[in-house]
């Protein structure tokens, strides 16, 4: 297993990287050149675009991975069914433009939903021929493969936004970045595109694919409520600046997290009956992100402004104390973002679907309060407790249902990374304001973040808990 860690993490780490330097560099650049009310008309309608790829997901993607015993026809009999899916929900968005100009006020969303719909229609159809390259551990592949539907959506849609086509650079972006996946995924599968199936390999994944995708479904409101409220109820600037800070509070995720997370489903599937291994793998997983996330949570709150400012520019100030708020939740989302692979590991999409719906109703509780107290910080705040709630349901169900453990377990792998926590509070709550510009200050709060981790991990001991992690991914210790 550590040697398919080792491979996995590698081009994960060379996928996830890349992409989140492409998708940085693109953004500092859009950030200069598109308004907060053009990109939030584009964040009002990404809403829809993912709801609207989770259809066409179906829960299929999950279940391909996890059931081994699938054949190359089997497997072609799901791609079909696909297909017709993907066909009907595009079909369906170019329609959707009426009702959603209706919604917002604002009769821009007619051509875009018609554009888009291709968008829709490529990301349903690359569903299957991605999951089979990862059900086949083709880790490689898949990765640089993202890297470059990256930079093909980044390239166009700055040429595009220099063009002077608004917020269509960004979509027509997008849809090019989806067809370019499609494209390489289904020429690198054995998979072929034909008018009939099977209904029966659909009869083997269903069970996994219906609770797959009811997670999918209730978190999709969960996650995507505050952006659909926000903009209903606020300003198209206001859920620009919103949907901002939210986005650099995922980066974390994209660069710490993402690179574990994407690989545990796949090489964990193969010890679906041993769960104290999942257990512990889970535990270590957990530590090593806490330490990580806790301190850089810190860090970034007190270094908000340098961060959104150096970024997107002076016109983005309004998303500055939106992401303070959030970034004490990042630690937290890199351990929730975590918990989905080990559900799906163990087989126990139930409880994924059962931690689902409880984290949908703290997330709406909170969005909803946020909303009716009529700022997006507020939205923010009430957030960052909504995802400290699930953290905790999940982990009880993780530590209690599915391994017959204790959730005193978790808690103490978070013990020392809360010191390390502690320590970066204290000395940015001592420490002067800068007489630097953006930049510079940055850099120098970023020092200071570094010098104070690494001594705080020799002080509580962690730093020799890392260098085990390491010593046991490149295969010296098992």
């Amino acid at each position: 297993m550590m040697e398919q860690f080792k491979h996995a993490l590698f081009y994960t780490a060379i996928g996830k990287y890349s992409i989140v330097v492409v998708q940085l560099l693109v953004q500092a650049v859009l950030s200069r050149i598109l308004t907060p009310a053009e990109y939030g008309i584009v964040a009002a309608v990404n809403i829809f675009l993912v709801f609207f790829q989770l259809l066409a997901d179906f829960g299929i993607g999950p279940a391909v991975i996890q059931n081994k015993e699938l054949n190359n026809k089997e497997l072609n009999d799901i791609f079909s069914f696909s297909l017709y899916i993907a066909f009907g929900l595009a079909i369906l968005f170019v329609f959707l433009g009426y009702p959603m100009s209706l919604f917002y006020g604002n009769d821009v969303f007619i051509p875009i939903s018609m554009i888009l719909a291709i968008a829709v229609f490529f990301y349903g159809i690359l569903v299957v021929p991605q999951s089979i390259l990862l059900r086949e551990k083709n880790f490689k592949l898949v990765n640089l493969t993202t890297v470059l539907g990256s930079v093909v959506s980044g390239v166009i849609s700055i040429i595009l936004a220099l063009l002077d086509f608004s917020y269509y650079a960004i979509i027509i972006g997008n849809t090019a970045r989806a067809a370019t996946l499609f494209v390489v995924f289904y020429m690198k599968t054995d998979i072929k595109i034909k008018l009939t199936f099977n209904w029966e390999p659909l009869k083997k994944i269903f069970a996994f694919s219906r609770n797959q995708f009811l997670f999918n479904f209730i978190n999709y409101f969960s996650r995507n409520l505050d952006n659909l409220l926000i903009g209903r109820f606020f300003s198209a600037s206001a859920l620009a600046y919103y949907d901002k800070a939210y986005q650099v509070s995922l980066y974390p995720n994209q660069v710490l997290t993402s690179l574990v997370t994407s690989v545990i489903h796949p090489i964990l599937s193969d010890y679906e009956e041993e769960k104290e291994r999942i257990k512990n793998v889970y535990l270590r997983i957990s530590n090593l992100l806490a330490t990580l996330g806790m301190p850089l949570s810190v860090f970034l709150f007190f270094t908000a402004k340098e961060v959104i400012l150096f970024l997107f520019g002076g016109q983005w100030d309004g998303s500055v104390q939106a992401f303070q708020i959030l970034a004490l939740s990042i630690w937290v989302q890199m351990i929730l973002s975590s918990t989905g692979g080990i559900f799906q590991s163990g087989n126990r999409t139930d409880l994924l679907l059962l931690s689902g719906v409880l984290s949908t109703a703290f997330n709406i509780t909170g969005i909803v309060i946020g909303i009716l107290m009529g700022q997006i910080e507020y939205v923010a705040a009430f957030l960052v407790l909504a995802f400290t709630l699930n953290l905790i349901q999940a982990n009880y169900l993780l530590m209690i249902k599915m391994f017959k453990s204790s959730l005193l377990d978790f808690i103490k792998v978070l013990r020392k990374p809360l010191y390390l926590a502690i320590m970066q509070a204290g000395v940015f709550w001592l420490l002067p304001e800068l007489p630097l510009n953006v930049f510079f200050s940055l850099v120098v709060k970023g020092l200071v973040f570094l010098i104070v981790w690494i001594i705080g991990l020799f002080i509580t001991g962690e730093f020799k808990r890392l260098k085990l992690e390491l010593e046991r991914a490149r295969g010296i210790k098992e």
